[in-house]
């Protein structure tokens, strides 16, 4: 594709680099909402200061508004000009009241930004830039004020009306409707503002904090869902606790509100004291939740309140310094998570996510760094760069400083800039000025994009006993960034003798070293050995590269069973699986008969010993999904690889049968709890359940109907269909079909369903797609169905979406096409499949490509679809 093949007109883009301070800031602002069913009359008192001397005329963000009227200092004002995303008002005074009321039509907002109105709620989304089509106003993150906020509704349908802050008051009107004001003492950016309006049920409870101020807790949920928030009210006490106790960070209102609400574009929003949730991260109870649902719903909930500092305490200047919040933040509720479960399965779950999306990320046009330089639609740099490739450049100063060195830095970082709307690279200095650890090369990961390959090679000389690591890191050019320079890495690793022992690495006896990689290339010698050792390298995750070394079956096998880190176990389990299925995409049948004769060698004493952690076992018996073998490669044939990992897959079951067997039958039916030993438990047998049915076990479609028929959560239920799904398609439809029957009334149950139908492989597939979004509780304005549905099918059913005709392709463009006026967002979201044409083979992408000048073609193209489409389009 070329560039001349798009012809759509370029929005602006918005460069870092231009960045200014805002010409007027603005103090305190006074809002008063009139909901009615109609519409709704928002009236917006600010005082405005000048900022600096200078005679600017006053420019103010603002959409989809209906201006009424305008006033300074009380009176009306008319030297003002309205185009099309702003107003521009000539005023000279230094500071003024501006008085702004406008109309907006909520019930008709169906992209979920600004003030939306869906399933009876009002509810508002104004990060990123979604206040200004609420009002106008200085729509940036660094104008701070204060806010006072009156709404006022009918109250029989409306009988809570929430804002941020502390209530102040409340009343009734004459005409069947009521008020509530509200007071938030806090300054911040209009980002975090946040209105709900609805009638819900409440639970409340109160947390104690370190210096003994009580907190009101409220949970808003829809009626008859009160039973399912009570695991989110005690993962928030549970967060509120551990950032007290790990970084000292204590809450600092009266009440902490969380309202769920069913639409909703992300999972969940920080604003100040009145969080708004995806109901998918707030309800559950073990019928109708799985340990992955419970865990999920623990680990948003806390995210959203760590931000009360990581985010709204201290927040970003401008939008390209996202990660100052959002990595760190994902860091920080990722050490949370591994202190409230498995430190190893959590820090798997958080490195497949980088290996699966993020290196997909940095391998495509839309490649950036986690601060990026330029943006033409900031929803589109709400990425896995951003949030999680950021938090693991906060856990790599957290690596490089240890944890007391990290926790000054962070004190410093508060210490400094309560208050205020600053920079990643202000977060670095604090960190560095409170250790005194020179973080000047590291700084480059913030600017760098594109995922760094450390290549190692080692050398032993016998007779001087010297051993030595020769380490060379490269970063090949991306999108818009040819130039690369080094990076500092931290590399944790040990060295094992031909026992499995770990080797002293010092003369302190210290038997695991960081290496603090900052050059091209470095040597690291080591002394004193007798025999050649096995490096086991890239400890935890150490950082997100790609690791290269020339690792033997034997020296594998050797780290998997042996290596003082699970994590690097894991990983070599990982590395032996993907060879495999590599070597048999390539239809090399004798080198890859050589390498599943070695891997069924190593694992058997995984598979065979009773005493390991269930978890570990899982996932070391566990395959490289799809997605991560996709990234392992430059071009893949999409069709061998697929194959050939089924082939895999099959190979384990069968060789592993009576181990299969006798892990299914460990588990035993009893009642259910979200807690560590259970949540291992579940995951093998269901685990042993798949394997079974693949191995063609006789009694394997029974014991799936039994599983189906007995579960008493939705963990084994799910478990149950997962291995139907491996094998007749008529058991699968059956027990699918009594599965809907049973939670039709259950919205976010049946999003599981919809899934399960959408990633399932079959030839009927896009004629099922048909029929499902034809289905009554299907809806395309529901950002969750959509998710569920469309995206299950073009992110994870791999036969379906790359099928050779392109007719996958064209089934997501046509999607996406009517998805572009109802919501922008999430349609920006799911053409990301598309935009990845460069991993398949070219006849494939041309298919795609030409689905892209489809969607590029078509009337009011959004600048969220453009962005990627454009950049796509570039992309070599």
């Amino acid at each position: 594709m070329t560039t001349n093949s798009i012809q759509v007109t370029e929005p602006n883009i918005k460069k870092r680099s231009d960045y200014l301070p805002s010409a007027f800031l603005i103090e305190h602002v006074s809002l008063t909402f009139d909901l009615t069913s109609e519409s709704s009359t928002v009236r917006c008192v600010s005082r405005v200061i000048r900022n600096g001397q200078h005679q600017l005329p006053l420019v103010l963000d603002g959409e989809e508004l209906e201006l009424k009227s305008i006033a300074v200092n009380g009176q009306a004002w008319t030297d003002y000009q309205v185009e099309a995303s702003s107003m521009t008002l000539n005023i000279a005074l230094a500071e003024f009241e501006l008085d702004i009321t406008t109309t907006v039509y909520p019930h008709l907002n169906t992209s979920l930004e600004g003030l939306y109105f869906a399933a009876g709620a009002y509810c508002t989304q104004c990060e990123a830039e979604g206040f200004r089509k609420i009002t106008y106003f200085l729509d940036r993150p660094d104008v701070l004020a204060t806010y006072d906020v009156t709404i006022r509704a009918e109250q029989a349908a409306f009988p809570f009306l929430l804002s941020n802050g502390n209530k102040i008051d409340s009343g009734s009107l004459d005409d069947g409707r009521h008020w509530v004001s509200w007071s938030d003492p806090f300054k911040k950016p209009c980002y975090l503002f946040a209105l709900v309006a609805g009638d819900f049920d409440l639970l409340v409870d109160s947390y104690t904090t370190m210096t003994g101020r009580e907190v009101a807790l409220e949970l808003f949920v829809d009626k008859g869902k009160l039973s399912k928030g009570q695991h989110a009210l005690d993962s928030l006490k549970k967060a509120m606790q551990w950032d007290e106790e790990v970084f000292g960070l204590e809450y600092d209102l009266d009440i902490y509100m969380i309202v769920a609400v069913d639409f909703f574009n992300m999972g969940a929003m920080e604003n100040k004291g009145l969080n708004v949730f995806n109901s998918k991260f707030v309800l559950a109870d073990p019928e109708s939740a799985t340990d992955d649902d419970f865990f999920n719903i623990e680990a948003v909930i806390a995210h959203e309140y760590f931000h009360n500092w990581t985010g709204n305490r201290v927040t970003c200047r401008d939008w390209f310094q996202l990660s100052l919040k959002e990595g760190l933040t994902v860091f920080r509720d990722q050490q949370f998570s591994a202190d409230m479960a498995s430190p190893l399965v959590n820090r798997i779950k958080n490195v497949k996510v980088i290996r699966e999306n993020q290196f997909a990320e940095d391998a495509s046009a839309m490649s950036h760094p986690i601060r990026p330089d330029e943006v033409i639609e900031m929803n589109n740099f709400y990425t896995v760069t951003v949030y999680d490739k950021g938090a693991e450049v906060i856990r790599m100063m957290h690596t490089l400083l240890g944890a007391q060195g990290f926790r000054q830095g962070m004190d410093l970082y508060f210490e400094r800039f309560d208050g205020q709307a600053v920079t990643c690279d202000d977060f670095v200095q604090a960190l560095q000025d409170a250790t005194g650890k020179d973080l000047t090369i590291f700084k480059r990961w913030y600017s760098q994009s594109g995922t760094p390959s450390v290549n190692v090679t080692d050398f032993y000389d016998r007779q001087t006993g010297t051993y030595r690591l020769n380490i060379s890191q490269n970063t090949k050019a991306t999108a818009g960034q040819k130039d690369k320079m080094s990076l500092h890495i931290p590399l944790t690793f040990s060295l094992l003798d031909k026992q499995g022992k770990t080797l002293s690495l010092d003369d302190k006896g210290s038997t695991e070293l960081v290496a603090e990689l900052k050059e091209d290339n470095q040597q690291f010698n080591f002394f004193g050995y007798t025999e050649k050792p096995t490096p086991s390298l890239l400890h935890n995750f150490s950082a997100p590269v790609r690791l290269e070394f020339d690792y033997s079956n034997e020296q594998l096998a050797h780290v998997l069973l042996h290596s003082p880190d699970d994590f690097a176990r894991w990983d070599a389990s990982q590395k032996i699986y993907s060879d495999c299925i590599h070597q048999l995409s390539n239809n090399d049948q004798v080198v890859a008969n050589t390498l599943v004769d070695n891997l069924l060698l190593a694992l058997k004493p995984i598979a065979e010993n009773p005493d390991l952690p269930l978890a570990f076992k899982a996932e070391m018996l566990s395959l490289p999904s799809f997605e991560t073998l996709l990234q392992q490669r430059g071009k893949v044939n999409i069709d061998k690889l697929y194959n050939a990992r089924k082939s895999l897959m099959l190979i384990m079951a069968k060789a592993f049968l009576p181990q299969w067997r006798a892990m299914y039958q460990t588990t035993t039916r009893q009642p259910y709890q979200y807690e560590q030993g259970q949540v291992e438990q579940r995951k093998l047998n269901n685990l042993s359940l798949e394997y079974l049915q693949l191995s063609g076990e006789q009694d394997a479609e029974g014991l799936i109907r039994q599983q189906f028929a007995e579960s008493n959560n939705m963990t084994d239920t799910l478990g149950a269909l997962a291995a139907a799904q491996l094998g007749e398609l008529s058991l699968f439809d059956d027990l699918m079909s009594q599965f809907e029957q049973r939670w039709q009334a259950e919205p976010l149950v049946l999003d599981k369903w919809f899934s399960l139908h959408a990633n399932t492989p079959r030839p009927d597939i896009l004629a099922r797609l048909e029929i499902l979004a034809g289905h009554a509780q299907y809806s395309i304005s529901n950002p969750n169905r959509v998710r569920s549905l469309v995206g299950s099918f073009a992110y994870y059913n791999v036969p379906g979406f790359h099928a050779i005709d392109g007719s996958g392709y064209a089934f997501l463009a046509d999607y996406l096409i009517k998805l572009n006026t109802v919501n922008p967002q999430i349609a920006a979201r799911l053409i990301t499949p598309l935009t990845q044409w460069q991993k398949v083979d070219k006849k494939r992408q041309a298919l795609m490509q030409h689905q892209l000048m489809r969607i590029s073609g078509i009337p009011n193209l959004s600048k969220d679809l453009f962005e990627k489409i454009s950049k796509s389009s570039n992309f070599k």
